[in-house]
């Protein structure tokens, strides 16, 4: 996929939800949900016809550098264990953990998204629960899922990290491994650029207001957050957590692949992705 093909493909979920620009100020709990919801509806589609084939129908890749969890194992033995999938998408990952023998459950906010994890279903054979919530009100028991994870799921869109950890914790029983994986928070300094104009900083790190879209009305049509490092590690040890691994895999050698910011160019220089392993606390 190439750049011009992921500009367009943002380009039409823009003109569908009438964006307009930019706005540089903060935005809540409520708004963030309304416009994300809407967003993923409006982009689902195209989403899936550009990052499909890559994320495959039943495979956990972790992130667009290609780590599987076939490989690194970061969940441990998923064997019969209940995992709990925050922002499944088209829930490639939780078909992939019910192939592994685990009993996974996949959460998203939007129902386009969801409309092709049960495409997906149907094309695999493989049928896990879907359940459409939002990530900071998780509609499960407390203690009641043995692992939880999320690859470029809900986190980057919610107001509140910790609330969304603090629901994570609730529904983990103690001992339970909770696995996410994010932008690089060292990104946020950079332009949203796969190319040289990618390279050089820009936007203060320590500045947490938030990347918005609007329409017309100035009503946001996108939302997204930004934490610094410091800030997950905190969120996670308030809400009940150990950390126990902190990943930024390198960019393989004779991976080609942009996807979005992420390229050579760039993942030769400094990471694209953190992915944070904790453990929930007894």
């Amino acid at each position: 996929m190439d750049r011009d093909d992921e500009q367009d493909r943002h380009t039409r979920a823009e003109q569908r939800l009438g964006t307009v620009g930019v706005a540089h100020r903060s935005v809540g709990a409520r708004e963030a949900t309304r416009a994300n919801l809407a967003w993923w509806d409006a982009d689902a589609d195209d989403y899936q016809a550009a990052h499909g084939e890559f994320l495959g129908d039943a495979d956990f890749v972790w992130c667009p550098e290609g780590v599987r969890e076939a490989d690194a194992r970061l969940l441990g033995d998923v064997r019969g264990r209940r995992v709990a999938e925050i922002g499944c998408g088209q829930a490639a990952c939780s078909r992939w953990l019910a192939a592994a023998g685990a009993r996974p459950v996949g959460l998203d906010l939007s129902a386009g998204m969801l409309r092709h994890a049960r495409a997906g279903a149907a094309r695999t054979g493989i049928d896990v629960p879907l359940l459409q919530a939002t990530a900071d009100a998780l509609p499960l028991a407390d203690g009641s899922m043995d692992a939880a994870c999320s690859a470029f799921g809900a986190l980057p869109f919610v107001a509140s990290v910790e609330a969304v950890f603090a629901e994570v914790r609730r529904v983990l029983r103690p001992g339970a491994p909770w696995v996410f994986a994010v932008t690089h928070p060292m990104r946020w300094i950079f332009p949203d650029d796969p190319g040289p104009a990618g390279l050089t900083a820009s936007q203060p790190y320590f500045d947490r207001t938030p990347y918005v879209e609007v329409d017309a009305d100035g009503r946001a049509t996108y939302v997204e957050y930004h934490r610094t490092v410091g800030d997950y590690v905190r969120a996670l040890a308030a809400t009940g957590f150990a950390l126990e691994d902190l990943l930024e895999p390198e960019w393989p050698a004779g991976h080609t692949r942009v996807w979005g910011q992420w390229s050579p160019v760039r993942g030769k220089l400094f990471p694209g992705t953190a992915i944070f392993r904790a453990r929930a606390c007894p």
